[in-house]
């Protein structure tokens, strides 16, 4: 009799890689369904390949046959070029019809805490919008809402703390006063597997145990890494500046307004239940050494361009 496959899309980037990891180690068949293929693959063999191709409804369906759940991570962070928050609810829906046609039983979404189709950032709005496609889509599903997601392969933190080994001065967008409430990886992709494994469907928070400010978290990382960084408050628009420039510089974009304004309105901490464990402070101290040695490129990652 053959396993039931699970399908993970974007099993190469950052949150799909540790759902699929966690899938593997409990030996269940893992398929992803990509859009970026100069990414690496950590898995070999082990995972088999198809192509995420919204241009494709039948494609998508070919890459969904078989499968018994779908995990989806599969957004975009900021608008570039033709990709839009709107395109990526479109996707979405494609994504969720093939699924249906295919046979998918059950879907496990990643999502952000705080969407709301009110919300003046169109992050948010565009995350409510597609939690609204899931819940009409005729799957089960199962939707979880992370904050920040933490561990190695971390675009923000190891930025923060590539920021911190080289420059004499980091510059917090505001008073850095604004709260947020971190989750490591390999937790959240526990927490993912077995929201799978459940028969109802349900949305919920998926939370680390602390809630750090962001000076507090800068801090943190600055020490982990060993930095004498002078850490002060800006203005945001003189931070969100510095930022252009020096995205500009390594052709990449490192802190977008709509970011700034979601941290300051304090979007990514909730009053939901806490499943997570790891606290950041200890991960950071544990894993200082690597962090920001090298910089992670946004574009690089997730729009195929490549730095320099």
């Amino acid at each position: 009799m053959s396993q039931e496959v699970n399908v993970v899309t974007g099993a190469f980037g950052y949150t799909g890689r540790y759902i699929t990891r966690r899938l593997l180690d409990l030996g269940r068949p893992v398929r992803t369904l990509i859009s970026h293929s100069h990414l690496h693959n950590p898995f070999g063999s082990q995972v088999s390949v198809a192509r995420l191709d919204f241009s494709s409804r039948e494609r998508l369906q070919e890459g969904l046959c078989g499968a018994t759940t779908l995990y989806n991570t599969y957004w975009v962070r900021f608008c570039r070029g033709e990709v839009t928050f709107e395109l990526a609810v479109d996707n979405t829906r494609l994504l969720l019809e093939a699924a249906l046609a295919a046979g998918v039983r059950r879907i496990v979404h990643i999502s952000v805490t705080n969407p709301s189709h009110s919300s003046a950032l169109p992050y948010f709005r565009g995350k409510a919008e597609v939690e609204d496609v899931i819940k009409r889509s005729g799957l089960s599903y199962a939707i979880l809402r992370p904050a920040l997601i933490f561990g190695q392969g971390d675009i923000l933190i190891n930025n923060i703390a590539w920021l911190l080994r080289r420059f004499p001065l980091f510059l917090l967008p505001g008073t850095g006063s604004y709260r947020l409430q971190p989750i490591f990886a390999p937790e959240l992709a526990d927490i993912a597997v077995r929201a799978a494994d459940r028969q109802d469907d349900f949305v919920a928070d998926a939370l680390g145990p602390d809630v750090y400010t962001f000076e507090e978290m800068v801090r943190l990382t600055g020490q982990a890494v060993g930095s004498r960084c002078l850490i002060l408050p800006a203005p945001r628009r003189l931070a969100l500046f510095c930022c252009r420039l020096l995205g500009a510089v390594l052709k990449d974009v490192i802190l977008t307004s709509d970011e700034i304004e979601g941290l300051s309105c304090e979007l990514l901490v909730s009053d939901g239940a806490i499943e997570g464990v790891t606290r950041l402070s200890d991960w950071l101290r544990e894993n200082g050494a690597d962090l920001g040695v090298h910089y992670a490129s946004e574009l690089f990652r997730h729009f195929e361009e490549r730095e320099g």
